[in-house]
């Protein structure tokens, strides 16, 4: 009868490699995620200096009170 070879030193390092490169991906969107923060932050500061201030419009005071009388139409 044959003996069963031991793998399991493979396996040990297939569950290794595996739980690197899933660490790795964890890693990179975090950073994708943290440098996509960054650049938002940037393009608001930019289109915040870009707009033009807007024009100050002063009210004008009212000069009189309108009567309240009807106006008469000319025949």
């Amino acid at each position: 009868m044959e003996t069963i070879p031991d793998t399991s030193g493979y396996m040990i390092a297939g569950y290794a490699i595996a739980f690197i490169v899933m660490g790795m991906y964890v890693l990179s969107m975090y950073l994708r995620h943290r440098n996509l923060s960054q650049d938002l932050e940037t393009l608001e500061a930019i289109s915040n200096e870009s707009k033009p201030k807007p024009a100050r419009v002063e009210k004008s005071k009212p000069s009189a009170k309108k009567s309240k009388a009807p106006i008469k139409k000319k025949k």
